[in-house]
């Protein structure tokens, strides 16, 4: 089940999933979204799962994921990251939140940027692949159909 929110973000309701991703519902569901940088200013990126519902197999921000009915999309981003990624520790920041509506679902994104010590040690059950992207290779490589539309948006507005 996901919370359904208003357009300030507030719990109004639960849906399943399959019907907030119908197409259809269009129901607003919030996600957190995390940018982490390294030391060196590198973006760590994910390569979806190719058994994603949604844009297998595109690269899309360090970690992404649904926030749980009663959950703050800090305590979202917190279990996200350490279930994607393993990340214990780490600071973060949020930087915006924002609607996005694609032809399947509308999300209600906190779109947040961090940085921590530890080296992200990717999921295999969630990711495919994961790696730190200089950000002059990311810039070269947008509308190449290589990345979600979310995150380029997102880099594009946010990071660059």
């Amino acid at each position: 089940m996901f919370p359904v929110v208003d357009e300030e973000g507030n719990e109004i309701s639960c849906a399943p999933r399959s019907v907030c991703h119908d197409g259809r519902s269009m129901l607003l569901h919030p996600v957190v979204h995390l940018h982490l940088l390294n030391k060196k200013g590198e973006l760590f990126l994910q390569k979806r799962a190719m058994t994603k519902d949604l844009l297998p197999g595109k690269w899309d921000t360090s970690v992404g994921g649904h926030v749980s009915p009663g959950e703050r999309a800090e305590e979202a981003l917190k279990r996200e990251a350490e279930e994607e990624l393993g990340l214990k520790n780490f600071k973060f920041r949020l930087i915006k939140k924002y609607i996005w509506k694609s032809s399947l679902e509308r999300e209600f994104v906190y779109s947040f940027t961090g940085t921590s010590e530890e080296v992200p040690v990717i999921d295999p059950g969630e990711i495919d692949d994961g790696r730190f992207w200089p950000l002059e290779e990311i810039k070269r490589n947008l509308g190449k159909g290589i990345f979600t539309p979310n995150f380029e948006k997102e880099f594009e507005e946010e990071i660059c």
